[in-house]
């Protein structure tokens, strides 16, 4: 296992949920709350010797795929009840923004919306936030490092949530937790840490350190995606993807853009319960064709192909032929979208915090021909 400093302590490797009971000890995190899903509990993960220490805490299990305020309300009922002290997470994004919004809302008075980015509740949030330790069971949304949660309101609006203290006091990156994902959520998970890593290194933000950090991390995943996708058993390659996952959360404070601002908005949709990660990897390959025509982004794309040893054709092209190999639908008719929610989505876009770091200014419209580009 190896510990490693930087925005929170982060113990990676493979057995390093053996150090959850210590974790736990040093964040005089006495009576804990577990955040987890049925599939992660029907998988096993819940269980062996290193999950001793949670077995007879009291856990909320009934995550959403996206997760929502009425979760979080319900979650922190429990939390209460039990007078916890502290959230341990294990799961993908959905359950550790859930338990995000839990540890928020245990500490601070009010209704949740007021704690949004996009409503000014940044400064609103303070180092009260209770103790949450973070053990990802899939390698893509970095949430385990990131300063957000994404949490649907109930009126359908998803906002996130940005706060240094928001960032778990510890993760637990165990590749081995990762080994019996299924190939199509491998896929899904992978590319969302993919779509990370390029949205952050293109975000106009000056920030050279987060660049070089996502530039590693996207040339890791695509290396090693396809081998993890091929033989789910491989665990280097297993390792190599839960590390550009945790890179491409490292980088979240250089802002997303596009992309997560039009999948932010679909994931809000309520007839609808669509992955993050598939909308991400359909999205990414006409977001970047609109933004290609930024010169400044050109160049970076150029340097992304020279990482991945892409040539012959374009990062946007490659990126479509990735999902192909990995078996993503390629339009967003799959998935159950319909031109009547376009007016909407775009509207919710352009309100989104990640539209404000996409590299070109995009206007609703524009927002428009890329979603029926997918169509």
């Amino acid at each position: 296992m190896n510990i490693i400093q930087y925005l929170t302590t982060i113990h990676f490797g493979a057995g390093a949920v053996s150090s959850l009971s210590e974790t736990l000890e040093e964040l005089g995190i006495t009576r804990p709350f577990v955040i987890s899903d049925h599939g992660v509990k029907a998988a096993g993960l819940l269980d062996g010797a290193a999950m001793q220490v949670i077995s007879s805490a009291p856990a909320f299990l009934d995550v959403p795929t996206n997760p929502t305020e009425s979760a979080v309300q319900e979650a922190l009922v429990t939390y209460r009840q039990h007078g916890c002290n502290g959230v341990v997470a294990i799961g993908g994004g959905s359950p550790i923004d859930l338990a995000k919004g839990v540890a928020l809302l245990a500490t601070h008075e009010g209704e949740l919306e007021q704690y949004a980015a996009i409503l000014g509740g940044i400064p609103k949030i303070t180092n009260a936030v209770a103790p949450l330790v973070a053990v990802p069971t899939t390698a893509g949304t970095g949430s385990e490092v990131g300063r957000a949660a994404l949490i649907t309101l109930d009126d359908g609006r998803k906002l996130g949530f940005i706060s240094p203290y928001l960032i778990p006091r510890r993760a637990i990156c165990d590749p081995e937790l990762t080994l019996g994902l299924p190939p199509a959520l491998t896929a899904a998970t992978g590319l969302d840490a993919l779509s990370h890593c390029i949205e952050t290194y293109l975000s106009p933000r000056y920030n050279p350190p987060a660049e070089a950090i996502a530039l590693d991390g996207f040339a890791r995943i695509w290396e090693a995606l396809p081998k993890a996708y091929a033989n789910g058993a491989d665990l280097a390659a297993r390792t190599e993807v839960m590390m550009g996952a945790l890179q491409g959360g490292l980088t979240f404070q250089k802002g997303l853009g596009a992309v997560h601002a039009l999948s932010h908005a679909l994931g809000g949709l309520k007839e609808l319960k669509l992955h993050h990660g598939t909308l991400n990897a359909i999205l990414m390959p006409p977001v970047l064709r609109a933004n290609a025509s930024h010169a400044a982004t050109a160049d970076k794309i150029s340097r992304l192909e020279a990482a991945a040893g892409i040539a012959g054709t374009t990062l946007a092209d490659a990126l479509d032929d990735l999902n192909r190999k990995l078996g993503v639908p390629g339009k967003l008719s799959t998935l159950g979208v319909t031109r009547d929610v376009f007016a909407w989505t775009c509207e919710r876009a352009l309100a989104d915090h990640s539209h404000q770091t996409n590299p070109r200014n995009l206007t609703g419209a524009e927002y428009a021909e890329i979603l029926e580009s997918v169509m």
